[in-house]
């Protein structure tokens, strides 16, 4: 077991307003975290300086022993997989689905003049089986529902076989059918003692998928509690973090939340 991300006293500060304020965090390399607060707490931002995409205003961040502003960035890129809604913006509308996983490789949004192995295409083909795509192999990026275009955009995150896979609001906007199927792919995921660490950004905890083991909450800014889940996602810190009376319940590896009447 190793640390994958650290946060010593961070802040992000964005017109003299301040998005994260004086974080302290540890990610080991066992460990699935997922991120909840409300809108505006910070969760995307706190994920984009996991992703190496953002430096800190203040304090050190370190992902992967590399600290950011004194080791060069591309070192690390490619060791971090990372999957967002914003991602389906910038992949090309006629681009095929086991071409957008497989120039993860290279590291590109759009296939050129890139030249894959063999290897590469047969990874790529392997992970989108994983992930139920398989039969999407050669359709169109564009043509997808919502719900497949996340799961290719986790395939593609995964292609690279990364050490840490960042996940911001995967299951955002799903039905509930394509929901609970990208929450069953993402348990068996985070069960498997190969999968790399893992840290998923939701607004939810109907979407914390069974075998995540931390969490962290967060409201403007600030963390307002940390740890392993059972001990955290609790009724009063929920309440707490979200300023309404929330009632947690949980069942079968899952959790609910509710408004107290």
């Amino acid at each position: 077991m190793s640390v994958v991300l650290s946060f010593a006293d961070v802040s992000l500060v964005r017109d003299g307003r301040a998005i994260l304020n004086h974080l302290n965090w540890h990610v080991d390399s066992s460990q699935r975290w997922v991120i909840l607060g409300p809108n505006g707490a910070g969760k995307t931002s706190l994920l984009r300086i996991a992703a190496a995409q953002l430096h800190p205003s203040q304090g050190s961040a370190s992902i992967l022993e590399k600290t950011l502003g004194k080791s060069e960035i591309s070192e690390i890129r490619n060791r971090i997989g990372f999957a967002s809604s914003a991602q389906s913006k910038r992949i090309p509308a006629n681009e095929s689905v086991l071409d957008t996983v497989l120039t993860a490789a290279h590291g590109v949004e759009g296939r050129w003049n890139e030249t894959y192995e063999n290897i590469d295409i047969r990874r790529a083909e392997r992970v989108l089986a994983e992930w139920n795509l398989l039969e999407f192999r050669d359709h169109l990026f564009g043509t997808l529902s919502d719900g497949e275009r996340k799961r290719v955009l986790i395939a593609r995150a995964v292609m690279t076989d990364p050490e840490v896979l960042l996940l911001d609001e995967p299951a955002a906007s799903l039905d509930v059918g394509a929901r609970e199927q990208l929450l069953q792919l993402l348990e068996g995921y985070a069960s498997s003692p190969f999968s790399p660490a893992m840290i998923m950004v939701t607004h939810h905890v109907e979407e914390i998928p069974e075998g995540f083991t931390h969490v962290m909450l967060l409201k403007e800014g600030r963390v307002t509690a940390a740890g392993e889940i059972a001990d955290i996602l609790t009724s009063e810190n929920l309440t707490s973090t979200f300023g309404v009376p929330l009632l947690v319940s949980h069942e079968g590896g899952r959790y609910w939340a509710r408004m107290v009447r």
